[in-house]
């Protein structure tokens, strides 16, 4: 059983090395730990200093492509690795490495595909009302979106079965940490969560360089993710005050008819006001039910990737065995 914990940096030099050295060096269970970290365009000396402190694999990015993108090629790159299960944390030292032996456990038991560090999101001192407001608001989504309980859905420090890592492809550019659990959810995965602590604060957040970007950033991610899981449902909403209020014109309408009085101009405007609510509504309805269909082929198209992926996978292991025996011998 491999573990590989990824670290996704962005100018880690200062920070890296506390990091790796907080870092298990063996767990019950795992018989195999290394590292992995992804460059995501850095201009200090990250890359030099991970590689001082031994870290086994290091993907590097030509340019800054952003944490969503950082993440998946770390994932790309641990499967490639022979991961059986991968662990992500920050390179900020934010989250304790003793967790990690907490993190694995309910995938070593089978119990989980994906287990999430619930940070005590409103004990954090340096987390702004505004920020802890948006963390909430966040997990609240999640939530919903996904039918799971996970109380601190932007974690990033989060640990997947190779199961799941290989079901989850991001398609969002901003942050990983939603998406992926309502993509789980969505693929029939378990998703759990185990309390942790965090370490004192070493630097300011990259992904938060400014609140008032932040709330636009997460506000748009928010959205698209009610789009992109939940379309049918969404214009449904969207579409359910035109329907009402155009029912009402209508009734109203119906009532003067009743009471003699429909045939007067002013009353008659309630019929064409009411039918192009109505007709609006229905568009966007209509919006819903097509992508509700495009939701359905992005699936079929992800299933076909899911076993492309597994063919990949099992290709670079049956190589890597290959090579192991051919050393032995």
């Amino acid at each position: 059983m491999k573990l590989i914990i990824q670290i996704p940096c962005l100018n880690e030099a200062a920070t890296l090395p506390q990091t790796l050295a907080d870092l298990p060096k063996q767990i019950e269970g795992i018989d195999t730990i290394e590292w992995l970290i992804i460059d995501d365009g850095s201009t200090d000396d990250t890359v030099q200093v991970a590689r001082e402190h031994g870290v086994h694999h290091i993907v590097q990015h030509t340019g800054n492509k952003g944490l969503a993108k950082a993440f998946q090629s770390g994932i790309n790159g641990c499967l490639q690795y022979g991961a059986d299960i991968i662990v992500n944390t920050d390179g900020d030292n934010q989250y304790p490495g003793r967790y990690i032996s907490d993190l694995v456990q309910p995938i070593l038991q089978n119990k989980a595909d994906m287990v999430i560090g619930e940070r005590p999101i409103q004990d954090i001192p340096h987390f702004s009302r505004t920020k802890k407001l948006l963390q909430n608001v966040g997990s609240g989504v999640v939530r919903y979106v996904s039918g799971t309980s996970i109380p601190d859905a932007p974690s990033g420090f989060r640990a997947l079965s190779r199961e799941a890592a290989l079901r989850l492809t991001i398609l969002t550019n901003y942050t990983y940490t939603l998406e992926t659990i309502i993509q789980a959810s969505h693929k029939n995965l378990t998703v759990t969560s185990i309390p942790i602590q965090t370490n004192p604060k070493t630097r300011e957040s990259r992904l938060i360089k400014s609140m008032s970007r932040y709330v636009l950033r997460s506000g748009a991610t928010i959205i698209w993710l009610f789009l992109l899981y939940r379309p049918l449902r969404t214009f449904s909403y969207l579409a359910l005050p035109f329907v009402l209020l155009g029912l009402t014109l209508w009734g109203r309408y119906g009532v003067l008819l009743v009471m003699g009085e429909g045939g007067r101009g002013a009353n008659v405007q309630s019929i064409t006001v009411g039918a192009a609510l109505l007709i609006i509504g229905f568009m966007i309805f209509l919006i819903g039910l097509l992508g509700n269909l495009i939701a359905i082929n992005r699936r079929l198209h992800e299933e076909t990737l899911y076993h492309l992926k597994k063919l990949t996978v099992n290709s670079y292991r049956s190589e890597a065995h290959e090579h192991k025996e051919t050393a032995n011998g």
